[in-house]
């Protein structure tokens, strides 16, 4: 994802009046265009065989008995195929092209680009931490998975008798990660040796990868079933845990002990340039992470001075006193698992009839609400969103934990709701995957301060519409905004400017109402997943800037279903293509205007 802004105002003035600033169009424009859609669908099925667990996800099942191919020699190999990807794309001539087609070649050009460069710096040799890695994806893989066929079973053993062959490249990974110094803090190791024991450990049908053969779907004939049965048990008992053990037993014994002892990228060989690029690549702007650090720090005194108000509002001396007061309160408190759970369903529930005040296009794929998994529960945020199907067969899913339910404060589970699910991350995928005329690779793009900056500003939209009316509840979404403020600032504290995880411990107490659980992962989660927590205030930003600016301009003509669909119909993109496609809307609604009072 190229980094420097693009300010094309002659392009989105020429796509108001629909016109272009280059010559007009030859007469092989059509030819051109059909020739980059062609090499776009080449490249989309290359996509889909390279990483198949993404096909099944999507539905896609000619790939349904593979793992990706993790080896090193392999990722060189899709670095050279990528390469050559990147030269016919680069070949083909825009000139007279329509705005979509001009675009589609361009995100590609930028996404390949960036693959390249992600490989080059050797990002991959660090394909593992207490919150990313295949040892947690397959165990979460299993739950999207069909299994309605005694083909989809087959398929899923297949899957099983390679998961030995695939941790081995993970570990041949590792090991190259090791030789060039890029390995992860020690101590986020040592949390991974336990997930991988914890995942090891329940053997039979006790196992996550066993769960599919407790219950057999209609169609796969009762004739199949005990075999389907013992064969899954068998690779399970006989190939995965011991794998998980492998595993396990390299990463705390041969791995770990090397691991860095900072937690910052910046202790890494060529740290602070890996650290820039995963700035850029999740937040798709310029700014450097002093510029980040500095807003971050601004927004944390804002959004505190709101709490403050509300803090007065309810008797408090201020919001110190009332920070206190709610962390031992257990009113505020979870009381069961279950509640958690029932929170989420409710406030999805309720948000559902209001979106037609807020947009016209509406996600047509269900979404439901899960707990996270116990294995996983310990490192995992407090809530997640994992998509449905194009087809709508596989509804979206929000996963919410539910661990250590007594230590985790309920006020911020109606901001989340609307976040993770309507009108936020399942409204906006959902949407994104069905999107006519997009070619695919633009219905599942995956710019993350898009995604996020989108949910994050989706939170605001529930007081819009009427909700928030209890001061706790709205004190509760500016806790989560809050911590995305603080991200900001731990983010690029710890990875830019040196900070020690006890530093950021110590502003998480001072700045946030986060209960103790989610102070230590959420701490965590920024020092094994650098920049990607800076993604999300500066979405929400940019998102806020650009409703600000089509207000401005567009007066009484201004109208916010509009705008939100016109965020929504171009799916994920970069902020600096979204900036110049929401200015090339502005302009446009303001031409269809003056058309309409021409004589």
């Amino acid at each position: 994802m190229p980094r420097l802004p693009l300010k094309p105002l002659l392009f989105a003035i020429a796509a108001a009046l629909g016109t272009s600033t280059a010559p007009a169009a030859t007469s092989d424009a059509a030819t051109r265009v059909k020739a980059l859609n062609d090499l776009l669908a080449e490249q989309w099925q290359w996509n889909l065989k390279e990483n198949p667990e993404f096909a099944t996800i999507l539905g896609d099942l000619r790939y349904n008995d593979q793992w990706s191919d993790l080896s090193l020699a392999h990722a060189q190999a899709q670095n050279k195929d990528t390469a050559a990807f990147l030269k016919r794309f680069e070949a083909i001539d825009t000139t007279g092209f329509g705005e979509q087609d001009r675009l589609n070649q361009q995100l590609m050009v930028r996404q390949l680009k960036d693959s390249i460069r992600f490989v080059d710096l050797k990002l991959h040799e660090m394909p593992i931490d207490q919150f990313n890695g295949v040892h947690l994806q397959l165990a979460q893989f299993v739950s999207a998975l069909p299994f309605e066929s005694t083909k989809h079973y087959e398929d899923y053993l297949a899957r099983l008798d390679k998961v030995p062959a695939t941790f081995d490249q993970i570990i041949d990974v590792l090991k190259q990660g090791e030789k060039d110094k890029l390995l992860p803090p020690r101590y986020l190791l040592e949390k991974v040796v336990k997930q991988c024991q914890n995942i090891a450990d329940p053997a039979g049908e006790g196992s996550v990868f066993a769960q599919p053969v407790k219950k057999f779907a209609d169609g796969v004939p009762q004739a199949d079933r005990a075999r389907l049965h013992d064969a899954v048990i068998a690779a399970v008992d006989t190939k995965v845990r011991p794998a998980y053990r492998k595993l396990a037993d390299f990463v705390a014994t041969e791995y770990a002990p090397h691991g860095r002892s900072e937690p910052g990228m910046w202790a890494l060989p060529n740290g602070d340039a890996l650290y820039r690029f995963e700035v850029e690549q999740r937040t798709t702007t310029n700014k450097s992470p002093a510029e980040i650090h500095e807003l971050g720090l601004a927004e944390v005194k804002r959004i505190e001075g709101e709490q403050a108000k509300i803090a007065q509002q309810l008797g408090y001396a201020d919001l110190a006193a009332m920070r206190k007061a709610l962390a031992s309160d257990p009113k505020v408190h979870a009381s069961s698992r279950q509640q958690i759970v029932d929170l989420y369903k409710k406030y999805i529930a309720q948000m559902q009839p209001k979106l037609p005040e807020l947009f016209g296009l509406l996600p047509k794929t269900a979404v439901e609400v899960l707990p996270v998994e116990e294995f996983r529960e310990k490192e995992a945020s407090g809530a997640q969103y994992n998509q449905g199907t194009p087809d709508g067969k596989r509804p979206g899913r929000v996963y919410v934990n539910t661990g250590d339910f007594s230590n985790r404060q309920l006020l911020n589970i109606e901001t989340t709701a609307y976040h993770e699910g309507v009108p936020g991350h399942h409204m906006q995928i959902a949407i994104a995957q069905t999107l006519p005329g997009l070619p695919p690779f633009r219905q599942q793009a995956g710019y993350t301060a898009y995604i996020e900056g989108w949910a994050l500003y989706s939170e605001r939209l529930g007081k819009e519409v009427g909700f928030y009316q209890d001061p706790l509840s709205y004190y509760g979404h500016l806790t989560d905004e809050l911590l995305r403020a603080d991200r900001l600032v731990l983010d690029t504290g710890v990875h830019n400017k040196h900070w020690t995880r006890a530093q950021m411990v110590d502003f998480f107490h001072a700045h946030s109402s986060q209960d103790e659980p989610s102070v230590q992962s959420e701490t965590d989660r920024y020092i094994a997943f650098p920049g990607q927590a800076l993604s999300y205030k500066l979405g929400q930003l940019k998102i806020l800037e650009l409703r600000e600016r089509a207000k401005k301009e567009l007066g009484d003509k201004f109208d916010i279903r509009a705008f939100h669909d016109e965020i929504l119909n171009g799916g994920a993109l970069p902020l600096d293509v979204l900036d110049a496609r929401v200015d090339g809307w502005i302009a446009s609604v303001k031409s269809d205007g003056e058309a309409k009072k021409a004589p």
